[in-house]
């Protein structure tokens, strides 16, 4: 078995599907499970659906109306046979949420956020898997929630990987070509969850791992894994391999093309993984595999925006040790503030954080009870890998004043205070 995952952008539109079409076509679909994220910016729309939701629970929100248009539409242009049956299916999907958000008693916002964010990668795997059929391919859509089993932290499920393996083969058994969600699972209470954003790279190396898979393979709208995010660096290039220690580490700092949980299954059992260009399927791409040297050895840059310096000094000037740093990490977690970099002298202590889940006023307040607090928001926190005197140069050439810089044998980093609009 084979995995190919396909993100959102590859199927943003009924052309997109048509050349999912031809890259299977291209490279062949025997013995293979493809794992699809939700169309084009579907999920940032059922973010501001749910978003909408919370601001007046009696109003059906705006959003979905718009939403189910522009699924029907992908529909209207791509079936000729079977348009009326998927339509009803895109219908029964979209009252099905409707009626979840009119009867939810839950006020967590977390639970909710999953079971509405999952409707973007049903509809999309309900689409493809009836044009299979109207193409005459013998293929299986499977609910990836009946294979993914989790915990119950929403937004960022942790696997139950004994329970995932299992339904995993119960389920694919039998099957040859195999259409799933990726970034959706389920608690032991069949309640959705999901993986966090960007998940589907995650779902298709826990399908993999499962499997036995012979590689995995993500198809993207760049060449492969370049040396910096196009969209933000001048001049990308395109690596023609790496570690898998290497994309860890990318992944860790935010790299986004390769989700940061990607790798883990995949090492341990020497999954290959090949990320490509759905643009041009018979193109080399990045492969990432055990112990390849990255080539060619560049500077790779990665830039996480809206991240929160907080600044920590004790009241009394006393030391910051570790009975100080260990209360920090515990509201940090308890807070569920994500660490992306953290710097401590004798009487400091200074971390950058991703405030994900909107509680960094609870957490500042219960932190000025022991220390004096520096709150820094929307800062951009850039990493370089591999980095040398140029690459930093560059980096200071955005003529903001850094915060914080930190430097280790092989990476830089640097925060940079917040662009004033």
């Amino acid at each position: 078995m084979k995995i190919f995952k396909f993100g959102g952008a590859s199927v943003k539109d009924a052309a997109g599907v048509r050349n999912l079409i031809h890259v299977l076509e291209t490279v062949g679909y025997k013995e293979t499970l493809v794992v699809v994220s939700a169309m084009g910016k579907t999920t940032n729309a059922l973010e501001k659906i749910i978003d909408e939701y919370f601001i007046n629970k009696t109003q059906i929100p705006s959003g979905i109306i718009e939403l189910k248009e522009y699924h029907l539409q992908i529909v209207k242009e791509l079936f000729e046979e079977n348009q009326t049956l998927v339509s009803e299916r895109i219908h029964f999907y979209f009252d099905e949420l409707q009626l979840f958000l009119k009867n939810n008693k839950a006020p967590n916002y977390s639970f909710v956020y999953d079971q509405v964010v999952s409707y973007g990668e049903l509809l999309s795997t309900t689409i493809i898997q009836h044009y299979f059929l109207e193409k005459g391919w013998d293929s299986f859509w499977l609910d990836a929630r009946n294979c993914i089993k989790t915990d119950d932290y929403y937004r960022a499920a942790n696997l139950n990987w004994e329970e995932t393996q299992s339904q995993i083969k119960n389920e694919t058994k039998g099957h040859n070509l195999i259409i799933t969600q990726g970034f959706i699972g389920s608690n032991s209470n069949n309640f959705t969850t999901t993986l966090g954003r960007e998940g589907s790279d995650y779902s298709a190396a826990i399908f993999a791992y499962a499997l036995n898979a012979d590689s995995v393979t993500i198809w993207k709208d760049v060449p492969g894994v370049l040396n910096g995010d196009p969209r933000v660096f001048q001049n990308t290039e395109l690596l023609n391999q790496i570690s898998y220690r290497e994309a860890i580490e990318l992944a860790f700092y935010g790299a986004s093309v390769i989700h940061p949980k990607t790798l883990q299954p995949l090492q341990r059992k020497e999954i290959p993984l090949f990320v490509k260009s759905f643009e041009n399927p018979e193109g080399l791409g990045t492969s990432v595999s055990k112990g390849k040297k990255i080539e060619p050895l560049i500077p790779c840059y990665i830039l996480k925006k809206d991240q929160v310096l907080l600044r920590l000094s004790s009241i009394d000037f006393s030391f910051i040790v570790e009975e100080n740093i260990s209360y920090i990490f515990g509201l940090l977690h308890e807070y569920q503030m994500p660490v992306e970099l953290i710097q401590n002298s004798a009487i400091s202590f200074s971390v950058c954080i991703n405030n994900k889940y909107k509680r960094l006023e609870e957490l500042v307040l219960v932190l000025r009870s022991r220390f004096n607090v520096e709150v820094n928001e929307h800062v951009d926190l850039f990493t370089v890998r591999h980095f040398n005197e140029k690459a930093v140069q560059s980096i200071r050439k955005y003529n903001r004043q850094i915060l914080l810089e930190q430097r280790t044998e092989e990476t830089a980093q640097f925060v940079l205070e917040a662009v004033i609009e």
